[in-house]
């Protein structure tokens, strides 16, 4: 199964970025959609596929915190 997870853009660099994923950061691709540091993006295989609304991050945030719980 794969899992594509919520992030926020600490910076970007050419057609990479930093993203924080609850305090854990990584570089992942970000040629695909156009982004800020500050948005929340959906993070897949290393690869930015989208950017987020707040609302669409917390409810995804909340979804994957109940999965955990399980």
């Amino acid at each position: 199964m794969c899992v594509a997870l919520p992030g926020r853009v600490v910076k970007v660099n050419g057609t990479k970025a930093t993203v924080d994923f609850s305090g854990n950061t990584m570089e992942a691709q970000a040629g695909l959609v156009k982004i800020k540091p500050g948005d929340s993006v959906l993070v897949h295989a290393g690869c930015i596929l989208q950017v987020l609304t707040e609302q669409d991050r917390s409810a995804l945030e909340e979804l994957l915190k109940e999965i955990e719980e399980l």
